[in-house]
């Protein structure tokens, strides 16, 4: 039996190609895996048809959108994940649930090999190996686009000269990548940085500029994990959805940054993320109702360093299932109703609700009915100054 290869599929151009490139070079058999994390586009089975006319042995393909959404989105909205405290992590998520596919795949089907299209100069590539390096480190890596000079000219004439079933008479000008949680968009005109995007970049999201009424809805949370909208209960797939769709009508969650790529360049980035950034936002509102102060003040260096970590490729990390850990009990009491209104390409909070507020009133209120000490702050205040009085002292003595 010759060797296998698994090939992380997109239906693309590139990995297509890449099933008779590695077929030629290697002499192994090509496996196609092709996982659904929400970006649409055709279905599985055009996907699973097309991989198998490229010369694939045999073509896997799953629908993974309620996954990405519990196990890997939910995460990351309690861990408020936003890289460089803007990215929430739409391309980094989906990767580890990719990996995790292909490593199973590796292993159902005996694979010695993985393969995947990143280019050398993205972070792709160290998601996936790291990922797989972590999952099944017997495996072996192919990268034909970074190792083998597999160029788009010349993945275009392989395909014309063995007649493969891929239109290649079409090529957007970005580099794009989608799914559940948002878009991702690069390339051409975008990197002069200087360029300011225009309309046809964004596929989510309207214009934030155009005239339409206010969305208002509640989001009910029960620790930390977005639950329903309106008074509805649905699965993370559909909420996140349904946000996509509302927050995207209102222009919510445009995102246009120079941002530190893991393999140490800088590079221009257009996303699109309305539903993540809307629920990111909800959720850092009903913590700051339910969270103590000295928690939520570590679990913000924890969010960081969570986000930095699934950011880098490291989501099978030691660290990160630790973090994720703290992550989970910080959520325990986060639970609770944020009334939001969507307009003009914002997300605003204007109302909070919960059975686990630290909020009292009768302690927060200047009328009549306030329970506050008052008198108390002249003690604390001494108390909390001294150790600057002490040091003010000293310099002022020793400045002499």
């Amino acid at each position: 039996m010759s060797e296998r290869v698994v090939l992380a599929y997109s239906g693309g151009l590139d990995t297509s190609v890449a099933i008779g490139w590695i077929a030629e070079e290697t002499g192994a058999e090509v496996v196609a895996v092709a996982i659904d994390c929400g970006q649409g586009g055709e279905d599985l089975d055009a996907v699973r048809r097309r991989a198998l006319d490229c010369g694939a042995v045999e073509a896997v393909v799953a629908d993974a959108r309620d996954e990405f959404a519990a196990e890997y989105c939910v995460p990351a909205i309690q861990a408020n994940a936003l890289y460089m405290d803007r990215y929430p992590l739409v391309s980094a998520l989906s990767r580890p649930l990719i990996v995790k596919h292909l490593a199973d795949a590796a292993r159902y089907h005996g694979a010695t090999h993985v393969a995947h299209g990143c280019t050398g100069k993205g972070n792709d590539q160290v998601r996936f190996e790291a990922g797989l390096a972590a999952l099944f480190p017997e495996l072996r890596v192919l990268a034909p686009v970074r190792d083998s000079g597999m160029t788009r000219d010349r993945a275009i004439a392989f395909a014309e000269d063995k007649g493969l079933p891929i239109d290649v008479s079409k090529k957007s000008p970005y580099s794009i990548d989608q799914n559940l949680f948002g878009r991702a968009v690069e390339t051409g005109f975008l990197e002069d940085i200087w360029n300011g995007p225009i309309e046809d970049v964004y596929d989510y999201t309207r214009d934030p500029a155009d005239s339409r009424e206010p969305d208002e809805l509640v989001i009910t949370f029960a620790d930390g994990v977005p639950t329903g909208i309106d008074g509805r209960e649905l699965t993370p797939l559909q909420l996140i959805e349904e946000m996509n769709r509302r927050a995207g009508a209102q222009g919510v969650g445009r995102i246009d940054m120079v941002e530190d790529r893991l393999v140490g360049i800088k590079s221009r980035e257009v996303y699109e993320a309305p539903g993540a950034i809307a629920l990111i936002t909800a959720h850092q509102e009903l913590e700051n109702v339910t969270v103590e102060r000295e928690l939520a003040r570590f679990k913000r260096g924890v969010d960081q360093r969570w986000g930095e970590l699934v950011y880098d490729g490291l989501w099978f990390s030691p660290l990160k299932d630790a973090l994720q850990g703290f992550v989970t009990e910080a959520n325990r009491h986060v639970s609770g109703d944020i009334r939001m209104v969507l307009h003009g390409g914002r997300a605003v909070v204007t109302g909070r609700r919960s059975e686990s507020a630290l909020y009292d009133f009768d302690l927060a209120t200047y009328d009549t009915g306030d329970t506050y000490d008052q008198s108390a702050a002249r003690g604390f205040i001494d108390v909390f100054a001294m150790p600057g009085r002490i040091a003010g002292r000293r310099d002022r003595r020793t400045a002499r």
